[in-house]
């Protein structure tokens, strides 16, 4: 499935649940299916990207790649660039009320890590790191 097809089914589950925004299970289900896609797309393994969400980022090109995949599945990568205006708006479309603020001030504060890497893989591994620490609490990752 390609990325735009895979992206409207996500926000028709979205929308046909009639909530605001998704649960943390929903978006966690949603990303579920990024999550199979880019593993493929990537090679990597259960074992080297399956604990992301739980702060264990293992510095290996294909997992910096498989993040890039999700971003830009998610549609937060425009022109091969992290975008902070589209990483806010899925934000308040996609994200439980009890960590948008939070969310969003993560993606705030780590907006600039970019600039330090001309690989998008890089950029996205080492900002998908800094939104972790952040608030790890609060972080959410396919």
């Amino acid at each position: 499935m390609d990325s735009k097809r895979l992206w409207f089914f996500i926000i028709a589950m979205f929308l046909t649940s009639g909530s605001d925004a998704m649960s943390r299970q929903q978006l966690k289900n949603s990303g579920k299916m990024l999550k199979k896609n880019c593993m493929g797309k990537n090679q990597v393994t259960e074992d080297q990207i399956g604990s992301i969400d739980k702060g264990k980022f293992i510095e290996d090109k294909n997992v910096m790649c498989y993040i890039a995949c999700i971003f830009e599945m998610t549609n937060v990568i425009k022109n091969n660039r992290l975008n902070y205006d589209a990483s806010m708006k899925q934000i308040d479309l996609m994200y439980p009320p009890d960590v948008k603020e939070s969310a969003k001030a993560a993606v705030n504060k780590c907006k600039d890590v970019q600039k330090k890497y001309k690989d998008i893989c890089e950029a996205s591994y080492w900002t998908a790191k800094c939104i972790y620490e952040f608030k790890p609490e609060d972080f959410i990752f396919a």
